[in-house]
């Protein structure tokens, strides 16, 4: 999926999170009975709100010693993408909060890691052996579905390295202060547990 893309989806996320939430808010302002709580029911349906994708290339090597001597060996090429963003389901009535003023402040939960996964199509295996002492070892078949997984894992904690979870939070600060400012509120958007 193309950068312009995840733009794209994360902005229609945002615009509708954006558009439920202001309805709700105004069936509030206006003495509608409950409005709070719908802003909660809906944004939970949308789950959850990805604002940023790191795309990570990793070497991932994996060893398995052999009985009664020996090893075998695979490296792969990996790259992977891990999705980082805010888990919407977390969001409750006490984090949106609105005055006469037309003030209003969103806090959001803290950004988590939403999806890490390799890209099947772009990883490869670059090397595997038995050691050369050893013919008679049957190579282990469970050995390159053992090196994905921990490339899942390698990719997901390159990402948490980078700093995805801090972009993570900017990204869905920014975006939902842009998208309520444009609708006429002065916005204040934090982070339990950050600001």
């Amino acid at each position: 999926m193309t950068e312009q893309r995840w733009k794209l989806t994360a902005i229609v996320l945002a615009a509708a999170f954006a558009s439920l939430l202001a309805y709700a808010l105004l069936g509030k302002r206006f003495g509608a009975n409950g409005g709070q709580d719908a802003v909660v029911l809906q944004v939970q349906k949308l789950s959850q709100l990805v604002t940023v994708r790191y795309r990570v290339q990793r070497v991932v090597g994996l060893k398995e010693q052999k009985q009664p001597v020996g090893e075998e060996s695979i490296l792969l090429m990996v790259e992977g993408d891990v999705q980082g963003g805010v888990d919407l389901r977390r969001v409750t009535a006490s984090d949106v909060t609105t005055d006469e003023t037309g003030s209003l402040t969103i806090t959001l939960p803290a950004p988590v890691i939403l999806q890490a996964a390799i890209d099947e199509s772009k990883t490869q295996v670059w090397d595997r052996h038995v050691t050369w002492w050893t013919p008679w070892l049957a190579p282990d078949p469970n050995l390159e579905h053992r090196a994905r997984l921990n490339a899942i894992d390698d990719v997901r904690k390159a990402a948490l390295d980078m700093g995805i979870l801090e972009q993570a939070r900017s990204n869905a600060q920014s975006a939902l202060r842009d998208l309520f400012g444009a609708l006429g509120w002065k916005v204040t958007v934090k982070t339990h547990g950050l600001d």
